[in-house]
């Protein structure tokens, strides 16, 4: 199906395309024109992209009368301040991920990505089939906020070091880039954290300002150079088993949209969600060869590391959910799923992974033959 035809359909409660020709679709469709802040460079195509692709769908389904023109991040205001910009009312949206915003509250975190969290699929399927989003919305609403879901990284890196990491003693004192809960909980074994925006960790990584940085993933990492200054790329991102880039839209605005505007943007945003993530599943393998031609040195995270953050994260939750009964409504509701969600992967789609893994190592796939 044409996708502007199809976003067309579902704005409109799915009639048939005949009955809503595009002469017949621009007259009854009031003109919309809004802004939407990144907090994002357009260099970084893949994760930029995410409002560009909602803006597009929306603008092709209504014939250009619905029209979202998106910033790049710093050109209205810097990217860490998005959500801010929305909430004050200088512009209808922003796409940002929810977790830059801890500072305000931990439970901003839950609508990205916590520390030994969901996957994508996992993410996806309790925002969408679970309490996700209506729980989030529930949160966000209060503070002047519509929470739309529109893309995601899947499972990320674990950051660039500039030195080996032997074990747990070699984390103490590192200064280090890293957003969100996951900052607090390498706090807690010893690590200084730093949230920096993308365009200036290389800088601070060049300088000796911080030791270590995590970012996305190959594709994204590799076009802001960090392999250069910065060669042990570690993994896994534990810290973001996904992570769920969201639009903000003003509350009042959103309010205010005629109900086949809010069916569109909705949708848009979930089709943006599912773009993101094919892309970067597409990208990132090239990109990951290209680093390590290039000096890359892949490693593990030490088996202690692991098991320190993931004690450190749990004791965080249990803190949280004793103090902060926003949080705890919340996270109980994603956390009751992750149980079922994980015992299920591990049933089809890990052994089945593992077993095509085993064929990849050995040179086994037809491609290697």
């Amino acid at each position: 199906m044409d996708r502007r035809n199809f976003l067309r359909n579902a704005a409109l409660g799915g009639a048939g395309t005949a009955a809503l020709a595009a002469p017949a679709l621009a007259q009854s469709s009031p003109q919309v024109q809004w802004r939407c802040t990144s907090s994002f460079p357009q260099s970084l195509d893949t994760i930029f992209g995410g409002a560009q692709d909602v803006a597009t769908y929306v603008r092709e389904a209504t014939d250009g009368a619905f029209d979202i023109q998106v910033f790049a991040g710093g050109e209205i205001v810097p990217g860490l301040q998005a959500a801010d910009a929305v909430q004050n009312g200088t512009v209808e949206m922003c796409h940002t991920a929810a977790y830059y915003y801890v500072g305000k509250s931990p439970t901003w975190a839950l609508g990205a990505v916590i520390p030994y969290g969901l996957n994508n699929r996992g993410m996806n399927a309790w925002l969408y089939y679970g309490d996700g989003l209506n729980l989030l919305n529930e949160f966000y609403n209060a503070q002047g906020l519509h929470y739309l879901p529109a893309g995601n990284t899947g499972t990320q890196m674990g950051g660039w070091f500039r030195n080996e990491i032997g074990g747990l003693a070699d984390m103490e004192g590192l200064q280090m880039r890293i957003a969100g809960l996951a900052g607090r909980i390498m706090e807690r074994i010893g690590v200084v954290s730093q949230q920096i925006a993308g365009g200036d960790i290389y800088p601070a990584l060049e300088r000796g300002t911080i030791d270590a940085a995590e970012w996305i993933g190959p594709y994204d990492d590799e076009k802001l150079g960090f392999y250069q200054v910065a060669p042990y790329y570690y993994y896994p991102g534990w810290w973001e088993g996904n992570l769920t880039l969201n639009c903000f839209v003003n509350r009042e605005s959103w309010e205010g949209l005629p109900d086949a505007y809010k069916s569109l943007l909705s949708t848009a945003c979930r089709a943006a969600n599912t773009e993101m993530m094919a892309e970067y599943d597409y990208k990132n393998p090239t990109a990951l060869r290209s680093l390590v031609s290039n000096g890359a040195q892949l490693r593990a995270y030490p088996q202690d590391v692991l098991d320190a953050t993931y004690d450190a994260a749990m004791s965080l939750y249990s803190e949280l959910s004793e103090s902060d009964p926003e949080w705890k409504k919340i996270y109980d509701s994603m956390m009751a799923f992750q149980a079922e969600h994980f015992l299920w992967q591990q049933v089809a789609e890990s052994t089945f992974a593992q077993f095509m893994q085993d064929k990849q190592r050995n040179n086994q796939l037809p491609a290697q033959q």
